[in-house]
């Protein structure tokens, strides 16, 4: 008789919806909490067959899962929709056991609606996600594409030039500089169209770089402005030069390490620009240390790599620099760290995986 109580009080008390169904499917008994979750009273379950209660598109699978369980088998983590009385649609998790002596089946249903309606948010997000990174991937793509045109054709006017009649050594230096620019930019257009061209466009390549050559292509790249900014550099790569990275990353970093070291020098003065690599700890880490105004780190704190956020009163700005550095060093598996003091200058470690 106490065993019989306790059984009652667990049915009528569940936070699970619990339901005795006959081999016909016809609701032979049903707590509270599943005639809630439905929005009916209990009595108007009693008599009524699940199959209408049946989400439409979920009859065939349950009529299914029925008749496995007709040859004793038991049901769990089954999951099907459930329509309540006004119509709406209510997610269930079953757990159902077929009772023999009785000739009835008893479930447990668990209203997974909440759950399922974040996992449907997630997806659509993602599905969003993806949408928006093919798109940029494509603008990404035209852009590089359409640029290569007006980029060949400069080449072809500078290999019009015949430079020798040309009696001023100093615009003969400055010509062959935009040449070297202009063909870095092509070079660096036709790589990211190869690169976007990819199926696995996602998937970073990796090969194993000379960090001093990789230096030397973007210091020439941008000649000119180390020239008329009067940039002091100085390297040291005896402690290794060759790390495995992907190419395009690493010349990124050091374009946008050099051209921010540079832009934001102190004012009346030169910039000072040092690279060197060293051994930390066994960890292989590239130093790249400026002279320039640095930074408050108690006010700039964990923003210094974030995308769009300035520090420094400068026209051209943007906030994506050491966004992209960042980005760059984490996702080949790298860590960097910024040390710098208002006024002293910035160093930057990047640590190699």
């Amino acid at each position: 008789m106490g065993n019989d109580f306790d059984l009652e009080h667990y049915f009528e008390l569940s936070p699970d919806g619990i339901c005795i169904v006959g081999h016909d499917g016809i609701c032979i008994r049903v707590n509270k909490t599943f005639a809630q979750d439905l929005g009916y009273s209990v009595d108007e379950l009693i008599g009524k067959a699940t199959r209408d209660l049946l989400y439409p598109d979920d009859r065939p699978r349950t009529q299914l899962a029925f008749e496995k369980m007709k040859h004793n088998l038991t049901l769990t983590n089954f999951e099907n929709r459930y329509l309540t009385k006004t119509g709406q649609i209510r997610w269930f998790s079953w757990t159902a056991i077929p009772i023999e002596s009785a000739q009835v089946y008893l479930g447990i249903a668990k209203d997974i609606s909440h759950q399922r309606k974040l996992d449907d948010d997630r997806n659509q997000l993602l599905t969003k996600m993806t949408k928006s990174v093919d798109n940029l991937k494509q603008l990404t793509y035209a852009t590089s594409h359409d640029l290569r045109a007006p980029v060949n054709n400069l080449l072809a006017v500078f290999s019009l030039l015949d430079v020798s009649k040309i009696p001023d050594p100093e615009t003969r230096k400055f010509i062959d500089m935009l040449k070297l620019a202009t063909d870095n930019l092509r070079s660096t257009l036709d790589t990211y169209v190869e690169l976007l061209g990819k199926k696995d466009v996602m998937n970073i390549s990796q090969e194993e770089l000379d960090l001093r050559e990789c230096f030397e292509v973007v210091t020439g790249s941008v000649a000119s402005l180390i020239e008329h900014t009067h940039a002091e550099i100085r390297t040291d790569f005896s402690a290794f030069s060759r790390v495995p990275f992907n190419r395009l990353y690493m010349e990124s970093i050091f374009l946008n390490l050099l051209t921010n070291s540079i832009k934001y020098a102190k004012n009346g003065s030169v910039p000072r620009i040092f690279v060197q690599t060293r051994l930390g700890e066994g960890v292989k880490q590239l130093v790249f240390s400026d002279a320039g105004q640095g930074f408050d780190l108690n006010q700039v704190k964990d923003r210094v790599f974030g995308l769009h956020q300035k520090f420094h009163n400068h026209h051209d700005s943007k906030g994506i620099g050491l966004y992209l550095v960042h980005h760059h060093v984490t996702s080949m598996g790298g860590r960097i760290q910024l040390e710098s003091k208002p006024g002293e200058g910035a160093t930057f470690i990047i640590s190699f995986e």
